[in-house]
């Protein structure tokens, strides 16, 4: 009969309410079958020695070497181990690619010995090339990788390990490289000629401008009243001011630098102690180096704070020019070399110790005496290797040129004055370049104009030719 609620029978005979269930797939079960001996044949090994078969070179019973090319590109493993009861067995197979490879099968078996390391034997010797070759050997196995595992490029030596080339560096890329890295370092200022003292720099460009505008126009209202009335006494005076003036300037380009070196001479010391945050002062003491010693271009005096090489050429008739400011029948530069960095200073009066801020690019104002190293003329030109070495260094040309090298240096050790401003920072006494340039004012006894100076200012008298105190 039939009823709106489904029922099935079960297997006893009983109806139960509901839909039958629907059998549930089995999970395939993995059965685990003793793994045959195969006594280290791994043609017996089915698909398991299929995975192992790797391609080598020659009779690999070497023990310790030069790891194959082949291995390392691969990745794949050189050999198989398969223990039954105490038997150890290793099988290695190469294929057959020509007259170089070989076949080889290695195993290893037999009783162990104290240690539990398998006894030695061997037996049969390893055949040549092109033909299969089989050796037992018992003991353990020498590993292929070194044990860091670590892979390296190159060739090997007997030990595995890279072979290492040392040797002394050549001579001309070392320098080039020292000259790069000087260079580029961020700690070296390289100074120009532009932060020298020039009296026609310094001097205020409007108030130049309006001395040239008040004389053009005096000689013009002089011409014209001597035209007009023949009366020349506006034109004299004109003439006679213009003459002083003149007088003036020349006197200081020409003495300008000496008197900016005497002002500083003579500008009184500070004492480190007793100075105050912010206040320009002069300090004078012994320097030791920094962070990053220097050392002169041509010479190589080391442990230097400050290096100034620079190459003068005299411009005679016939000859070339060093710059294009340079005029007939005088010195000319053309090339120059002036680093400075930040160095310590140790105050005469008070002992202090303080670091002067004289690298990253600071504003530094040099007044270090220069000594001629080279001169050079046509008749001494091969009489100096080091100098036509530096200047092939530099690119320079050595030909028909009366040339002059001067060079000066700041040695640890020596005497210096420095000019800056006092900064003290968690307990760091500094000396730093101030903001503002320095103005010298008039020395009226000397007839001397006032004068700027930017940065800190750094003066020590030619280092060759004073002691130097040891540090």
């Amino acid at each position: 009969m039939g009823s709106r609620f489904p029922s099935h029978q079960l297997s006893s005979g009983l109806y139960v309410s509901g839909r039958p269930e629907q059998p549930k797939e089995k999970t395939p079960t993995m059965s685990s079958a003793a793994m045959p001996y195969t006594g280290g044949d791994i043609k017996k090994s089915g698909e398991l020695g299929k995975m192992f078969v790797t391609p080598m070179d020659g009779s690999r019973s070497r023990k310790s070497g030069p790891i194959n090319n082949a291995l390392l590109r691969t990745g794949s493993f050189s050999g198989v181990t398969s223990h039954s009861g105490q038997l150890n067995s290793v099988n290695r197979m190469t294929t057959s690619g020509g007259p170089g490879y070989v076949s080889t099968k290695k195993t290893n078996s037999g009783p162990l010995n104290k240690h539990g390391e398998p006894m030695k034997k061997s037996s049969g010797p390893q055949a040549g090339g092109g033909t299969v070759s089989s050796r037992q050997n018992s003991g353990p196995i020498p590993p292929i990788l070194p044990t860091t595992g670590l892979i390296t490029s190159g060739p090997l030596n007997s030990s595995g390990a890279p072979r290492k080339v040392s040797g002394p560096l050549d001579s001309t890329g070392s320098i080039k490289l020292q000259n790069y890295s000087l260079v580029n370092n961020q700690a070296v200022t390289r100074l120009n000629k532009c932060e020298e003292y020039s009296f026609r720099k310094s001097f205020p460009k409007p108030i130049l401008w309006s001395i040239i505008l008040l004389f053009l126009m005096g000689f013009i209202a002089g011409g014209f009243i001597l035209g007009a009335v023949h009366n020349p006494i506006l034109l004299v005076v004109v003439v006679v001011l213009f003459a002083i003036v003149s007088v003036v300037f020349t006197w200081n380009t020409c003495y300008g630098r000496k008197a900016i070196v005497g002002f500083i001479s003579q500008y009184p010391d500070a004492e480190l102690r007793t100075a105050k945050n912010g206040q320009f002062v002069k300090v004078s003491g012994v320097v030791t180096c920094g962070n990053v010693p220097l050392e002169s271009s041509f010479q190589k005096v080391s442990r230097c704070v400050y290096t100034v090489t620079s190459l003068y050429e005299y411009r005679g008739w016939y000859s070339k020019t060093a710059n294009p400011d340079h005029r007939w029948f005088t010195w000319g530069l053309r090339a120059l070399e002036r680093h400075v960095s930040d160095f310590y200073i140790s105050d005469f009066q008070s002992g202090l110790r303080a670091l002067v801020k004289t690298g990253y690019g600071a504003r530094v104002t040099p007044y270090v005496e220069e000594s001629i190293v080279v001169d050079i003329d046509q008749s001494n030109r091969d009489m100096s290797p080091e100098f036509v070495r530096w200047l092939a260094e530099r690119n320079l040309s050595s030909d028909d040129r009366i040339m002059r090298l001067k060079e000066g240096y700041i040695k640890e050790g020596s005497t210096v004055s420095v000019m800056g401003v006092v900064q003290r920072n968690d307990n760091v006494l500094m000396i730093v370049p101030p903001e503002e340039p320095f103005l010298t004012g008039c020395q009226w006894a000397k007839c001397i104009l006032p004068a700027s100076l930017e940065g800190i200012i750094l003066r020590c008298e030619d280092s060759s030719k004073i002691d130097v105190i040891p540090v």
